[in-house]
């Protein structure tokens, strides 16, 4: 999000094309944005927590913020190695699913709002919600990767939707 939105402002103060990056970073956006949704959907948070999600995120996104206008390469390695992690970190829940070690999830049944925006089958159950959202991160994986070797005015290779 804060490079989306970064490099549209530049775009505009610039008054040039972006090269096709502002789309890909939105998505992104929003499909981590899903990824949340899904498991609000799942536990609701305490006001407690809620206060505190806020102003961590009111803290990171501020010095990320200034991360991204002092190196984009650096940002978009940064979150290409958190993005790595999480899909390490869904592999094992996977893992915990099988195994038994998650039972409660074993016999799950997906939520609405991971069927519709997954386009899942209607017996999806948990284990496929978590498949969908560790390849998410794999690709989001991919694109920062990609992103952080490129110049900020090379052409994005990600089209929309991709």
């Amino acid at each position: 999000m804060v490079g989306g939105m970064l490099r549209h402002l530049r775009s505009l103060r610039r008054m040039e094309r972006d090269h096709g990056w502002i789309h890909t970073l939105l998505e992104e956006a929003e499909n981590e944005r899903m990824h949340l949704m899904t498991a609000l959907d799942l536990k609701k948070p305490s006001k407690l927590f809620t206060f505190m999600v806020l102003g961590a995120q009111g803290i990171f996104v501020n010095i990320f913020f200034i991360a991204y206008l002092l190196s984009p390469m650096f940002c978009h390695r940064f979150v290409g190695y958190l993005e790595e992690e999480a899909v390490i970190t869904y592999t094992k829940l996977i893992e915990e699913i099988d195994n038994g070690t998650m039972a409660e999830w074993q016999n799950k049944s997906a939520p609405e709002i991971a069927t519709k925006y997954w386009k899942l089958g209607p017996d999806a159950m948990m284990r496929d919600v978590i498949l969908a959202i560790r390849a998410d991160e794999a690709h989001h994986r991919d694109v920062n990767h990609t992103l952080g070797t490129m110049k900020m005015t090379d052409q994005n290779p990600f089209g929309p939707g991709q």
